[in-house]
């Protein structure tokens, strides 16, 4: 379909309908909502199987349940995730119940009025972020495969210009963060979840294993007192930590400025962030941002978020949630700006139901598949 013509069809209602798990390995059906005219808004929940325990500074987990919705029209189906997090009071019911507040939106919207058309999913309500995240990555998905362009494409951007992402370890005793270490051997670079017991032990089990990789820490706000906190960041200079992502509790902005003037390593602020709002503000505490684009509500305000860093001088990277290859891919599509990247949620689960960017050596890969380039299993 020539760009004439793709004009002339885009337009008209959109209809939508959900799928919930209501028993695990079940999907069931819900009402359909809309007009058979319109767009078809699908929702279905997946869990996703984790290789080993995630244990971070607030709490563990074995598996995940994630939110899918599809947006089809013109034989054209856009998919989106939402991974929901405890943290922003987030559940697998909530995330649906916002989803279904969308319908109206979604009802006599022109999918490729896209930027006015994120705006009013982003009013749906406050928060509830990750939902957001699920329909502006279908969205997104859907405009690039009517455009016949993967979305970095689309966006002007080159993708072999990404950096190497870091591949996670999270809090476990001593002989398991060993083996987690030796299974990451391929990965160049390795992100330690810290804040939550022995922070030492960790590092110290790490560096037994691989003695010259780099790497990095997330504390996920587990560290309250700010003199223990620049002691300890000290000592993970001493063993080659490149930098300290969200020391302290983000509501500890004070404490974090103090630490980030006394600190030989940047500071990167994730839960202090969410969207473009809170950039400015921690531009004195912190070297650096992690965008999520389950904060941000999806990747139109996480590319906003991207350009208002870049004007002020701070480092961006782009992390995730624990995700299967659709919320992995679609983030990717906007690595050749970053400075750093973590985008690994989906190496972290055995069941991906999905195909999308590759990890080779190292680096992300992305394909040159319309949108943001997945197929489903």
């Amino acid at each position: 379909m020539d760009r004439r013509n793709f004009f002339k069809t885009v337009g008209g209602g959109m209809l939508a309908s959900g799928t919930i798990l209501g028993v695990p390995g079940i999907v069931q059906p819900e009402k359909v909502y809309g007009s058979s005219k319109g767009m078809k808004l699908t929702y279905e929940v997946k869990k996703l199987q984790l290789r080993n325990t995630w244990t971070i500074a607030r709490n563990s987990s074995n598996f995940k349940n994630n939110v899918f919705v599809k947006l089809e029209k013109d034989g054209i189906i856009g998919i989106g995730e939402a991974a929901p997090n405890i943290r922003y009071n987030e559940s697998t019911e909530s995330t649906i119940d916002t989803i279904k507040k969308a319908i109206p939106i979604f009802n006599n919207a022109n999918p490729n009025d896209f930027v006015e058309l994120g705006y009013e999913i982003k009013k749906i309500c406050k928060d509830q972020t990750a939902a957001k995240c699920a329909l502006d990555i279908a969205l997104m998905d859907w405009v690039g495969k009517s455009y016949q362009l993967p979305l970095h494409k689309l966006w002007g951007l080159n993708p072999k210009k990404g950096p190497l992402t870091s591949f996670s370890i999270g809090i476990d005793k001593p002989k398991v963060v060993i083996q987690k270490t030796k299974d990451a051997e391929p990965y160049k670079i390795l992100k330690v979840k810290l804040g939550k017991g022995d922070d030492e032990g960790m590092i110290k089990a790490v560096r037994s294993v691989a003695p010259n990789k780099p790497i990095r820490v997330d504390i996920n706000e587990g560290w309250t007192d700010k003199e223990k906190a620049i002691k300890k960041i000290e000592w993970l200079v001493k063993n080659g930590v490149e930098f300290v992502e969200q020391p302290m509790p983000s509501s500890m902005l004070k404490e974090t400025r103090w630490l980030r003037d006394r600190s030989p390593i940047p500071l990167i602020a994730d839960e202090a962030v969410k969207n473009a709002h809170d950039i400015p503000k921690l531009a004195e505490a912190y070297d650096g941002i992690n965008i999520k684009i389950m904060k941000s509500a999806g990747l139109q305000e996480a590319l906003r978020m991207i350009w208002i860093a870049k004007s002020l001088n701070l480092k961006i990277m782009i992390g995730c949630m624990i995700a299967s290859s659709v919320s992995i891919s679609a983030a990717a599509q906007l690595s050749s700006l970053i400075d750093y990247a973590d985008l690994d949620g989906n190496l972290l689960i055995s069941n991906d139901p999905f195909l999308g960017v590759k990890v080779i050596d190292g680096r992300l890969v992305l394909n040159d598949k319309f949108g943001i380039g997945v197929n489903e299993i």
